[in-house]
């Protein structure tokens, strides 16, 4: 089983070490699964994202201005033989315009964690890096309707260049966050979002451990989903996501 892990920018962004990344990944898959890192081609407005992180202000706006670009992509996935996508982003950007023009599997960290710590708690609190993440994430939690299971999202305050250093001083904070969670809004599981941090740098179980109160890994889980979706033949429904007959030159193409 091959699965595309798409990265929401194009490689010259990613402030990661992909190779580093891309085996902790694959630590999370089942035998036989590899979770290869993508990237989508370059566009015009790309750099908008480095702007925003600059000002602190990561507001959803590069999500947006991704989506073109995360599509194209997706079908090229599907052409060259992955059996699902999943996007490595925890706000889910492109997933939905995917799901329009492929039959494989495109899964987001957001939809499916949230919907699999509903089933194990009844209260969940939300984490993110930024104070402007804030507004974003309450809007995509009610275009999926699931606003209504969240007891609260509250921000670390933490983005930027050279997090690895900061891996102490982000686990203290995300701690003392959830457990803030958990005392002022009652919060039973936490999903902490900005895949970036957590659990890139820093692993969930520290945070469970430390806080006392489970959570959820964004990525094992959408891995894991991801496999089942695959094994047992689960994809996005055609009622939902009705395709048209297109072909990826059709998404190159002007008028």
């Amino acid at each position: 089983m091959r699965i595309l892990f798409l990265n929401k920018a194009p490689k010259d962004s990613a402030h990661y070490n992909v190779t580093g990344i891309e085996k902790l990944l694959n630590s999370y898959a089942s035998p036989g699964t590899k979770i290869e890192i993508g990237f989508p081609d370059n566009f015009a407005g790309s750099q908008v994202e480095e702007q925003l992180g600059n000002q602190q202000m990561l507001n959803g706006l590069d999500h947006m201005m991704d989506v073109p670009s995360l599509i194209r992509k997706i079908i090229w996935a599907e052409a060259n033989g992955y059996d699902a996508v999943i996007q490595s982003n925890t706000f889910d950007p492109g997933v939905d315009g995917g799901r329009l023009v492929v039959k494989i599997p495109v899964i987001g960290p957001l939809r499916t964690t949230i919907h699999a710590a509903a089933i194990l708690a009844d209260r969940i609190g939300i984490t993110v890096p930024l104070r402007s993440h804030i507004p974003y994430t309450w809007r995509l939690l009610r275009q999926i309707g699931m606003d209504h299971m969240v007891t609260d999202i509250r921000t670390i305050h933490v983005y930027g260049p050279d997090l690895d250093k900061r891996r102490a001083e982000i686990t203290d904070k995300s701690i003392a966050l959830i457990k803030d969670l958990v005392r002022d809004t009652g919060a039973e599981a936490v999903i902490p979002l900005g895949g970036a941090i957590i659990p890139y740098v820093v692993d969930p179980k520290d945070l469970e451990a430390g806080a006392g109160v489970p959570v959820f890994n964004t990525k094992a889980v959408s891995i894991r989903f991801a496999e089942a979706c695959v094994a047992h033949g689960m994809r996005q429904s055609p009622f939902t996501y009705p395709r048209a007959d297109l072909k990826p030159q059709d998404f190159v193409d002007e008028v």
